[in-house]
Formats: structure tokens, sequence, C-alpha cells
């Protein structure tokens, strides 16, 4: 193979880098002799932290600026948290994602100082999270609890929540498991109060079409159950018409070749709540999303997530 060196896009971030790190590490173990740097970048969701990032364009500033640079040339993938890549915004011209890496822990962390676990938050906690799929399901289970908007990485998060500005907080917990932080987490929020994310926990790696060197490096880092599920996942989003910031939860998982998926969409305040299941063969991860989707709608999803944006 021709190739010697790949060049990983990545935002500066602390997760950010220990992600596109795990992923240089994996490829040289997997090819001898390659050489593999990572090229920081600064995205404009990193750089604009004083507003909610449905103000200044959504969850898809955080790949645009890693996009182009694989589309000058200056690196050779890019690697996304496929949590944070629109569904409903088509790849540029000359760019796909041919590889969505096996999933870690795909659910949310409640952190707290003060309470064993969500249930235990008293009359007027606040809880902090950039989420409205969070605020959804947290709202309509906990409606004495009030929902705060935290920004930044993850350790000005935990920085906030120390110096008391919140009861408690709630992160990925594939986030703090990836930085090494594990012994933060007070909890795992049951799915059935708060379903995970579109495509949480999995880590997806963006490339040039016409690149077969770098194609060929990294397919064997592809994950055929995580790719089903993301998949199922994103038609979800995709079928609703909702966006990376909507509050929709979608989580699918895969068991001897038959995938389950459940979605939800809510009402930002948690006033309202929708949510629909399907399952069948893994092969057919798509057309299933696109079911769940349609029972969805069929809720009155549309008319919440329209809600949501404000329409």
């Amino acid at each position: 193979m021709s190739t010697n060196t790949v060049r990983i896009a990545t935002r500066r971030s602390p997760l950010a880098w220990r992600q596109a790190e795990s992923v240089a590490e994996q490829l040289r173990a997997m090819h001898e002799g390659l050489e593999v740097e990572l090229v920081g970048m600064r995205t404009e969701g990193d750089r604009v932290l004083d507003r909610a990032l449905a103000e200044i364009g959504g969850k898809g500033l955080f790949v645009k600026e890693l996009e182009q640079g694989l589309l000058d040339g200056r690196a050779d993938i890019a690697v996304h948290s496929m949590k944070d890549v629109p569904a409903d915004v088509p790849f540029p011209d000359g760019l796909h994602l041919p590889v969505i890496m096996a999933r870690e822990s795909p659910y949310d962390a409640f952190v707290s100082p003060r309470c064993a676990g969500p249930l235990e938050l008293p009359e007027g906690a606040v809880i902090g999270t950039c989420s409205l799929r969070r605020s959804a399901q947290l709202l309509h289970r906990l409606p004495h609890c009030s929902v705060r908007q935290l920004r930044g990485n993850v350790n000005t998060r935990l920085a906030k929540l120390e110096a008391g500005e919140f009861d408690a907080i709630v992160l990925a917990e594939a986030g703090l498991r990836r930085l090494g932080m594990a012994e933060r987490i007070t909890a795992r929020l049951d799915p059935a109060l708060c379903l995970p994310g579109i495509g949480q926990g999995a880590l997806g790696i963006e490339s040039r079409v016409d690149d077969a060197d770098i194609g060929a490096l990294i397919a064997p880092l592809a994950d055929a159950d995580t790719s089903a599920c993301v998949m199922a996942e994103r038609a979800v989003s995709h079928g609703v018409g909702a966006g990376c910031l909507s509050p929709i939860a979608g989580f699918a998982r895969v068991s001897a070749g038959r995938l389950e998926l459940e979605a939800r969409v809510g009402a930002a305040d948690g006033s309202a709540l929708v949510a629909a299941r399907e399952s069948g063969p893994a092969t057919e991860a798509a057309a299933i999303g696109d079911r769940v989707a349609q029972s969805l709608l069929e809720r009155g999803a549309g008319e919440l997530l329209a809600l949501a944006a404000g329409e």
C-alpha cells in the first residue's frame, strides 16, 4: 500500500483529541510502520460558548471545519462523535462516512455531589445539560426540577457543578470513560427515564470518496452491528425531520442478528412525550428506522419538533 502517513482532523477539545488518539492507536496497531498525525482544528461550535448551539447553527458546526480540512488536503480522515453528525444534511460532494466503529457506552451519566440518582433530586433542583433530548425526558419524569443550559468541555462542565451552579449535570458516559473519569459518574441513567441520543457513544470516520488507499486502511475499524444501529437511529431522525439539536432520542441494539429500536420525541419543557418501538433483521436497519419515524409522526412528533424549533 502506498500510503505511509495518515493525518486525522480533530477538534482540539480534550475529549475529541482523545477520541482521535484512540483511532490513531488502532491504526498503528493494525498497520506496521504507519505514521499517524493529529491535525487539530477549532470549530465554530468550540469558539462560541456563550450562546446555545441552536442559535449559532447547530451541532453541524462541530464538523464543518474538519470536512473543509479533508477537502483542501490538510487531513486524510476526520473522526466524529456520531451524535454530532447531522442526519438531515448530506455529506459534502467528494466526502463520505465509510466507517462507524464499535460503540462504547451509549448511555447518559448522572453526576451529582448531593444525590445518588435523578429520582432523589429535591424540589427546585437544577440540572445542567445542553441537550433538549435530555431536558424533554428528564422534565417529563421530574417536573419538580428545572434544567439550565450547560456548555463547554467536560472539565468546564464539571467545574461548574463543583462551584455549586447546578445540583446535578448529565453527560455522555462514553465521554467520561474515554477521558479516564469514570469515577465521576454517580449513576447511569436508566433508558426508561432518559433514552440515549442518536449515535451516542459511536465514532465515525469521514474520508474522501476517491481516496482508495485511505479507505483500505480504515476499513478494518468498521463494526457491522454498530453501523446497523446507528443507521437505524439516524433513519428515525431523518424520517421525522429532526436535527442534531431536536428533542429526539433513538437507541438501537442488535442481538443474534436482530435489531430492536426505540425512539422518543418530547416537548422541550417536558409537557409531552411520544414513543415508538420496532424490531426486525439488522440487515433492514434503515427500513426499521423509517417505520419508527412514521409511528412517531402518527403520534404527533412533527408538532412537538415544530414547537421546539420555534415554528
